[in-house]
């Protein structure tokens, strides 16, 4: 299968299913010399790994790290980086009803009519299961743009109906880690989860937004035409499951405002004497390079497909059937999509700061 692969210089590629024996990561291209700790990279995964809280799936997984490749006394080599995520807790006999029929709005019909014989357990390849182990890449690639003054930073924006309306350089971001939905306004946060639960309690699911930012990002990253900074963003972002949108800066909001008022005017920065911009609705891009300013943008994911409640659907036979929806999956996915998102962004900064470097 192909398309398991991102990043030109700083290449990562995923592989395994949701309930197979493994999943894992090749990185290559990171850099050597780099100090790799283990802990931090573990701490990482904590914050995506199921079973975390009441509003998260149940399905338990230590997701432990075990790095086989790339590495040597603690640091890395130069050589490909290749790490293994153990699936301890797999239950495929869930999964016996939906090898003959398709849930809606997932992938087995697709995967099935393209490739002719798919894996109905957990969906498999197309599990967001696989994203654990972008999140081993992200956390690789954070610890490299540590080194450069760089941080990445995101939390949960909107769930359903409840929306944070407070941009990024208006909240605490340290506080979306100290509840269970990741909002860093702990009053909405409140009431996030009481909807999450509500939902949860009628079987169903709901959607939301994670926010992201990215501070200290030197200016010059970004290849134009094609590989315009938010353009890869949007492709990272856009790979990871259950995502409808990606936008940066003002986004779809900006089409409301006029030139005059939607411009970022250059200014002269009264301390550090650098050029600067007197806003930020660029969202830290122009012509595609980041141009110094905070990068921020703003990821939808759409309502978890499954549910537990009664759906018409069809089987492989393209007979009517209704299918019952069985398993354990988050009712909301986006408290665990933040390290996700932060992840994807580390990865699509390093590999950019590398290009940089290569045309200077």
């Amino acid at each position: 299968m192909a398309g398991n692969t991102i990043g030109k210089l700083f290449q990562v590629t995923t592989f395994g299913e949701s309930h197979g024996e493994l999943i894992g990561v090749v990185i290559d291209g990171c850099p050597a010399g780099l100090d790799l700790d283990l802990k931090f990279i573990q701490a990482e995964m904590a914050r995506r790994k199921p079973g975390q809280s009441k509003i998260t799936t149940q399905r338990k997984e230590s997701d432990e790290v075990r790095f086989v490749s790339g590495v040597y006394q603690g640091k890395t080599t130069g050589t490909p980086l290749a790490a293994l995520i153990m699936n301890q807790d797999q239950r495929p006999q869930d999964y016996k009803e939906i090898a003959e029929s398709f849930r809606p709005s997932h992938a087995d019909f697709t995967y099935e009519k393209k490739y002719g014989h798919r894996d109905p357990r957990g969906g498999g390849r197309s599990s967001a299961r696989e994203t654990a182990a972008r999140v081993v890449a992200g956390a690789v690639a954070k610890l490299f743009l540590k080194k450069h003054g760089i941080k990445i930073a995101a939390y949960v924006s909107q769930v359903g109906s409840i929306v944070l309306e407070r941009s990024p350089s208006e909240v605490n971001l340290k506080l979306a880690e100290k509840n269970l939905v990741r909002c860093p306004d702990l009053k909405i946060a409140v009431q996030m989860i009481a909807l999450i639960e509500s939902v949860r309690n009628e079987g169903d699911t709901i959607g939301g937004v994670v926010t992201g930012v990215i501070r200290g990002c030197p200016i010059g990253l970004g290849e134009p035409v094609f590989d315009r900074l938010h353009a890869d963003l949007g492709k990272a972002m856009l790979s990871i499951n259950a995502v409808k949108g990606f936008e940066y800066g003002s986004g779809f909001a900006g089409v409301q405002l006029r030139g005059s008022e939607h411009n970022d005017e250059f200014v002269i920065a009264p301390k550090s004497k650098a050029i600067t911009t007197s806003t930020n609705f660029s969202g830290g891009i122009q012509g595609g390079i980041s141009n110094g300013m905070d990068i921020e943008f703003r990821v939808a994911f759409k309502p978890v497909a499954t549910i537990m409640k009664s759906q018409k659907t069809v089987n492989k036979n393209g007979k009517a059937t209704t299918l019952q929806g069985k398993g354990r999956h988050d009712p909301c996915v986006v408290p665990r999509a933040v390290p996700i998102v932060e992840a994807m962004a580390a990865i699509v900064i390093v590999d950019h700061l590398l290009r940089s470097r290569a045309v200077k």
